[in-house]
């Protein structure tokens, strides 16, 4: 994968269990071939939506496969390999290249605070071991470890690494990265309801939760931006916002994900432990806004 593919829209695929808990790699390769026919611009699987901490090694192999088999090379596969330790960390980049994934995006080790050297060693240990392409997620919220705008730019230097995610809702952040390193990685947002000021800014796309659940409107504002449309771009992100801000707020993001793909008749299933189901206020929350959006049949 090369860093000009890196772009426009890659939603952050769930992982749908069946009723007695297993992979659905049938509901999995469905909800795939739906997210491809609907434009999008490659799949990150794997990662925080994908449920990856409560995947076994097996489990995530088997999920890479699945949407690299099915995909056929139309878009990337973007593996989502991050492990507290760097060790592990390779074992499983190596093993998602082996599975199909033409990229691997990697968090920061969590548990422990680290410094910013011994951040930077981790991935440049990491991409001198592997023979797939890194792209650095910044999730400080969920790892604990902020990688700083100085960290990001000496990373964009070092020979594999060709984007970042960034999900630190800083916007100032984001512009200093970009100021920083957007002619040597490509940078994408990871964070929905500020998706249209990161194209602003000089975004190149964005790792999506609602993507998975809006595909077609998440693209249709990409391309509108792109164009240079950005009234229209505009409109369409203001119209998802209360989509976006649910999803980014709501206790256990991934749970009201899987049910508005359960209510669009998609695969979904449940989470696994001991990420928390959704209650029925949440649900009649989750009909609502795809109610709003048009998704949903209106009462009446």
């Amino acid at each position: 994968m090369e860093r000009e593919q890196l772009r426009g829209i890659i939603p952050a695929i769930i992982t749908p269990f069946t009723p007695e808990g297993e992979v659905d790699l049938k509901g999995l390769e469905g909800l795939t071939e739906y997210l491809i026919s609907k434009g999008v611009h490659g799949i990150m699987c794997t990662g925080g939506n994908g449920e990856f901490c409560h995947l076994l090694k097996e489990e995530k192999s088997m999920v890479v496969e699945t949407i690299a088999e099915t995909i056929q090379g139309k878009i990337p596969v973007i593996a989502g390999t991050a492990a507290c330790g760097t060790k592990e960390t390779i074992i499983l980049t190596q093993e998602a290249q082996e599975a199909g994934a033409q990229a691997a995006i990697i968090t920061p080790p969590y548990y422990f605070r680290l410094p910013d050297d011994s951040l930077y060693e981790h991935y440049k240990t990491v991409v001198s071991n592997v023979n797939i392409p890194v792209i650095v997620y910044n999730n400080p919220l969920y790892t604990g470890n902020d990688l700083t705008p100085l960290v990001i730019q000496r990373l964009a230097e070092v020979k594999g690494i060709i984007g970042l995610k960034q999900s630190n809702p800083d916007l100032g952040q984001l512009v200093e990265i970009i100021r920083l390193a957007g002619n040597k990685i490509a940078i994408l947002t990871g964070i929905d309801s500020q998706f249209y000021p990161s194209l602003c800014v000089g975004a190149k796309g964005i790792f999506s939760t609602a993507a998975c659940i809006v595909p077609s409107q998440m693209v249709e504002l990409y391309q509108a931006f792109e164009e240079e449309s950005y009234e229209n771009a505009f409109k369409i992100h203001t119209k998802l916002q209360n989509l976006n801000r649910f999803l980014e707020y709501e206790p256990g993001y991934v749970s009201p994900c899987k049910e508005a793909l359960k209510m669009l008749g998609l695969a979904g299933g449940s989470v696994r432990l001991p990420l928390p189901s959704i209650d029925s206020r949440q649900k009649k929350q989750i009909a609502q806004v795809l109610k709003e959006l048009g998704l949903l049949p209106k009462e009446g």
